[in-house]
């Protein structure tokens, strides 16, 4: 049985066993919230639930939520940050939803989860028709988007020639 539940500070072992199985890879920590330095676990977790909020957002940025996708056992499997609203670079190249899978429990299906139940997450926000996006060599992310649903749109190039491919779902 999976879930999606916000941060809390009480799932803190379990963030951190997740945090540094990620930063133990050196792969690019996705989503972009996965980079939140968590050394001051309370002020993290309390940032993520600002940011809902429209909370002290970095000028240009607009509110999202942030998701932990946990097992009955409350192991975080993965994360998800949903945007509520896009910018030109968010249309462009970063969609409304970004999630990514612990490194240990990828190609289990987990992604395909994960998304599925961030798509009930755009529909409680208002979000009739949610973007989302992958680099074009991510072949796994493309099938989960696929997967649930995703209708291609045009691609963006970003300005160093990696092909973000579109996705519109909903």
């Amino acid at each position: 049985m999976l879930k999606l539940v916000k941060p809390t500070i009480e799932l803190q072992p379990a963030y951190l066993s997740f945090y540094e199985e990620w930063k133990a890879t050196e792969e690019d920590l996705i989503p972009w919230v996965i980079g939140k330095d968590p050394s001051d676990f309370l002020a993290m977790v309390q940032s993520l639930l600002d940011s809902e909020k429209g909370i002290d957002l970095q000028p240009g940025w607009v509110p999202d939520s942030t998701f932990w996708l946990v097992n009955d056992e409350f192991r975080i499997l993965g994360v998800v940050n949903i945007r509520h609203t896009l910018t030109e670079h968010l249309r462009n190249a970063g969609g409304h939803i970004g999630y990514g899978i612990r490194p240990s429990e990828r190609q289990k299906g987990y992604a395909t989860e994960l998304l599925r139940l961030s798509l009930e997450k755009t529909k409680e926000l208002g979000i009739e028709r949610a973007l989302v996006v992958c680099d074009a060599i991510n072949i796994g992310s493309e099938k989960t988007i696929r997967n649930n649903g995703g209708v291609a749109d045009e691609d963006f190039i970003e300005d160093n020639g990696n092909v973000i491919k579109r996705y519109w779902i909903g």
